[in-house]
C-alpha cells in the first residue's frame, strides 16, 4: 500500500510540473515551448516574413548580361518572345546605378554587344533598347559570345563594379541549339573569373552543352522549356534565384515544423495522462472505501 501511495504521489508530481507548461484542461492550446526553444532562452527564431518575401522583395546587386542567341533557327516571331522575357526579367530587378546593371550580348555567327552595364541605368531605358534589338541570323557560335561577354562586357570599362564592391557577376545564356564552336574551355574560364552562368535551353537545344557552360550546381543553373512560347515561365524561377530575400525576426505562432510535431506529440501525451490519471484516481478511491469498510 505504501509503495501504491509513492507511486500515485509521483504521478501528480508529474502531473503538476506538466501544468506549468500546459493547460490540461484544453490540450489543443499548448502553453508550453519545446525543448529547443527553451534550450534557446525563448530567443525568437529567425524566419521569412511572407508579407517582405512577396511585396518587398528586391534583386540583390547584380553585373547581370544576359547572352542570346538569334541564329537562323530562331525565327521572328521567336525571338520577340525572346526580347519579351528579358524585359519581364528587368521588370523584376532593382535597377540603378548602385543595384543591378544589365548588357545584352546578341550572337549566331558573328557577336555583338547590343549594350553595355554602364549605357542604361533605369529599367525604361534598358527595356527601350532591348526592343530595338534585332536578330544577326546565320549560325550559332555560343563559345565566341562568352568569350566576348567575359573579356567586354564584364570589364570595369564597360561597367562592371570593381571586385571591392563585391558584386555579383552574372550571365544568362539563351540558345536553341547546339553550338558550333567549343564552349567548355571558354565557360569554365570565364566561371574562374567570378562569372556564375546560367543557361536556358529551349526546344532543340542541346542539354549536354548548356551543362557544359553552366555553373554548378548544375540542377540551380540549368533551365529547359518546351518553346520559346512558354519562356516567360522561367521570369517566376529567375526572380526567386536573384531575388534577395528580407529575413526578418519576427513571432510566428507556430515557430516552426519541429514545435508544431512537438505539440502534437504533446497533445497526445496529455490525453494518456489524462485517462491514466483518472484511472489511477477511481482505484485509489475504490481502494480508500475499502480500507474504510476493514
Amino acid at each position: 500500500m505504501k509503495s501504491f501511495r509513492s507511486l500515485v504521489c509521483c504521478l501528480s508530481l508529474l502531473l503538476v510540473d506538466l501544468a506549468q507548461s500546459y493547460d490540461l484542461h484544453d490540450p489543443s492550446y499548448i502553453l508550453g515551448q519545446s525543448y529547443s526553444q527553451r534550450r534557446n532562452n525563448g530567443v525568437p527564431y529567425r524566419t521569412l516574413n511572407p508579407a517582405a518575401t512577396d511585396s518587398q522583395c528586391r534583386s540583390r546587386p547584380l553585373d547581370l548580361v544576359f547572352i542570346i542567341d538569334s541564329s537562323r533557327s530562331v525565327r521572328p516571331g521567336e525571338f520577340e518572345k525572346v526580347k519579351i522575357f528579358l524585359a519581364d526579367m528587368v521588370d523584376t530587378l532593382d535597377v540603378g546605378p548602385d543595384a543591378t546593371r544589365v548588357a545584352v550580348v546578341n550572337y549566331a555567327s558573328t557577336v555583338k554587344i547590343e549594350f553595355l552595364l554602364k549605357h542604361h541605368l533605369s529599367k525604361d531605358t534598358i527595356k527601350q533598347a532591348i526592343n530595338r534589338i534585332e536578330p544577326l541570323a546565320a549560325g550559332t557560335m555560343t563559345g565566341m559570345a562568352i568569350k566576348k561577354a567575359m573579356d567586354e562586357a564584364f570589364t570595369e570599362k564597360s561597367g562592371a563594379r570593381p571586385k571591392s564592391k563585391n558584386i555579383s557577376k552574372v550571365a544568362i545564356i539563351v540558345t536553341d541549339g547546339r553550338p558550333q564552336d567549343q564552349v567548355e574551355e571558354v565557360s569554365a574560364a570565364a566561371r574562374a573569373t567570378g562569372i556564375e552562368i546560367y543557361a536556358v535551353g529551349v526546344d532543340r537545344a542541346d542539354m549536354r552543352s548548356l551543362k557544359l557552360m553552366a555553373s554548378n550546381p548544375l540542377e540551380d543553373h540549368v533551365f529547359y522549356v518546351e518553346t520559346y512560347g512558354v519562356i516567360e515561365k522561367l521570369t517566376s524561377k529567375f526572380r526567386a534565384t536573384l531575388c534577395e530575400v528580407k529575413v526578418e525576426i519576427i513571432q510566428d505562432p507556430c515557430m516552426c515544423e519541429a514545435r508544431l510535431a512537438f505539440q502534437r506529440q504533446t497533445q497526445t501525451s496529455i490525453q494518456d495522462l489524462n485517462a491514466k490519471l483518472a484511472a489511477v484516481t477511481r482505484k485509489v478511491e475504490q481502494m480508500e472505501n475499502t480500507l474504510g469498510r476493514m
